[in-house]
């Protein structure tokens, strides 16, 4: 029964045994499923502690853990498929600042949430750490004020989350 619902939701990936890895950036392994709680707004956080990318320059590897919050509408981002699409940046080359727009966009498009942000921490290289933040509110849901306010308020976490203050 439970292969048959993911099969009708349009979910291939999910239980799959025979997983392939893209060598390089690749959104159409995205797959979604209906949100059955469409009554009501909550959040839906991702943390994936080891992604890994390329410098687009030097070819060296750039690690992060990203944030992935959204606030679903109808379709939801189905989690295998968003790790094996975060993999397929393993060997892209691509600055932090690009990687960090480049996923908000694409899930974005994908999902058409209420409202998605997405925070890179990369971690030093060269002796500096680059947070990259992006976030949209779709604009028939009244989450403008929420996204402009999160731009500004996740400077605090971070400096509340280094002791800098």
């Amino acid at each position: 029964m439970a292969s048959e619902n993911r099969k009708s939701e349009g979910l291939t990936l999910l239980g799959n045994q025979g997983t392939v890895y893209s060598p390089d950036y690749d959104p159409t392994v995205l797959e979604t499923f209906e949100n059955k709680h469409t009554d009501r707004d909550y959040m839906v956080t991702f943390r994936c502690p080891e992604f890994t990318t390329l410098c687009p320059i030097t070819g060296q590897p750039d690690f992060a853990t990203l944030y992935i919050n959204y606030i679903p509408h109808v379709k939801m981002v189905e989690s295998k498929s968003l790790k094996l699409y975060l993999f397929s940046f393993r060997n892209h080359g691509d600055f932090h600042e690009d990687v960090t727009n480049v996923i908000l966009n694409d899930l974005a498009k994908l999902m058409e949430p209420k409202y998605i942000e997405v925070r890179g921490m990369f971690y030093p290289r060269g002796g500096i750490s680059i947070y990259p933040f992006a976030n949209w509110a779709n604009p028939d849901f009244g989450y403008e004020r929420t996204a402009k306010a999160r731009m500004f308020e996740q400077l605090s976490d971070l400096d509340a989350g280094d002791g800098a203050r």
